[in-house]
């Protein structure tokens, strides 16, 4: 990519939520299951839940998933959950219940956060090296 932009930092961030979303879940190594599978007869399946097959990313989508993660660590910590809770699909309304402020300070904040990260990646330095808190109050 020649040069990196916000909404393309955003889609980036996007992509990597749902990547993760997709990645089989975590089990706890050593323990397992001796009973036999019930093998329930047509009338007891009606109303059974559902089956939920997930669908494993593809191994380039979890390339970049990782190159992702390594960019949050240019950001300060509430910076990470902002952004990492946008591209999650949290709403406006939830985050800024989360970090104390109204729309549109948290929204500044995100497009804030997705400057540095695209500044970053595109040679710059991103930031000045200062953070602002998101919440609470400011010390000198």
């Amino acid at each position: 990519m020649a040069e990196w932009t916000p909404e393309q930092v955003a889609e980036r961030f996007r992509e990597a939520a749902q990547t993760a979303h997709r990645l089989p879940p975590v089990r706890v190594q050593g323990y397992f299951n001796t009973w036999p599978a019930i093998l329930r007869q047509p009338w007891e399946t009606f109303s059974g839940d559902d089956a939920y097959y997930r669908f494993p990313p593809d191994p380039a989508a979890i390339d970049r998933m990782e190159e992702t993660m390594r960019w949050v660590l240019w950001l300060g910590e509430e910076e990470r959950h902002l952004v990492w809770m946008r591209a999650e699909g949290w709403r406006w309304r939830d985050i800024c219940r989360r970090f104390g402020c109204n729309r549109t300070t948290a929204w500044r904040r995100w497009q804030r956060a997705l400057r540095a990260v695209a500044g970053k990646l595109n040679g710059g330095s991103g930031t000045s090296g200062k953070t602002m808190p998101l919440s609470g109050s400011i010390r000198s």
